[in-house]
């Protein structure tokens, strides 16, 4: 019989949002855990398992091997999406790395907003400025899910080409309609004690620089700090 791959929750979330019948570039894949869960579920008809990485893709493959994967699953190595197009897939998942590098790879392959495509895009860092770059160029987001997972949260950005009107300051740092979800206020406000201390570290300098900045910081809080009272 063969064994029955279960995902962390991080993956999961991401997993649950993938619809059904779609073919899957997942970028990043590591171990491969995601489009081998999808397969092995018949959730998807195809999956592409991408990872700039030769060790990676070997750990996929015996993902694969071990959960009884073969069909339907490409090993890709290859830098983002460079070697993938919009004829090898409808859904791209692009999760565990930060937000500075997802732009990199999106910004390599204009394809993706074209709008036909979904992206599903889970920023480990600079959550603020991956927003802020699909924001001013050509994307729009739905609304964001989260999942806390080893005691941290994490959204997870819906993402299709499209025009969106420009995003509010907290949007940008604290989230798109993110309101929908049941972990909304604890994201919140772990945001608002991220730039409470950086604010508190800027002051501490006693630089003129730094206290601007600092300002800059609070006024960020407060727009937060609004969202999280309207909950």
């Amino acid at each position: 019989m063969t064994e029955e791959l279960h995902l962390q929750p991080r993956l999961q979330l991401l997993a649950d949002l993938v619809p059904q019948g779609a073919r899957l570039a997942d970028i990043g894949t590591d171990h491969g855990y995601l489009p081998v869960y999808l397969l092995q579920k018949g959730r998807i008809v195809s999956a592409i398992a991408a990872d700039i990485g030769r060790a990676p893709l070997d750990h996929a493959r015996r993902t694969a091997q071990q959960y009884g994967v073969g069909n339907g699953l490409r090993f890709l190595c290859c830098d983002g999406l460079r070697d993938i197009g919009p004829e090898d897939a409808d859904t791209v998942v692009i999760a565990g790395m930060g937000g500075e590098t997802i732009v990199h790879i999106l910004s390599q392959a204009p394809w993706t907003k074209a709008g036909s495509t979904l992206l599903l895009l889970q920023p480990m860092t600079k959550q603020e400025d991956l927003r802020r770059w699909l924001n001013e160029n050509g994307y729009a987001q739905s609304a964001e899910r989260l999942v806390r997972d080893k005691d941290y949260l994490y959204p997870v950005f819906t993402v299709f080409g499209g025009e969106q009107p420009p995003l509010s300051v907290g949007e940008i740092y604290g989230g798109v309609d993110i309101e929908v979800d049941p972990l909304a206020g604890e994201y919140l406000d772990q945001r608002i004690r991220r730039l409470d201390q950086a604010a508190a570290g800027l002051r501490k300098s006693g630089s003129s620089e730094n206290g601007l900045r600092a300002d800059e910081l609070d006024k960020i809080r407060q727009a937060l700090t609004e969202r999280r009272a309207d909950l």
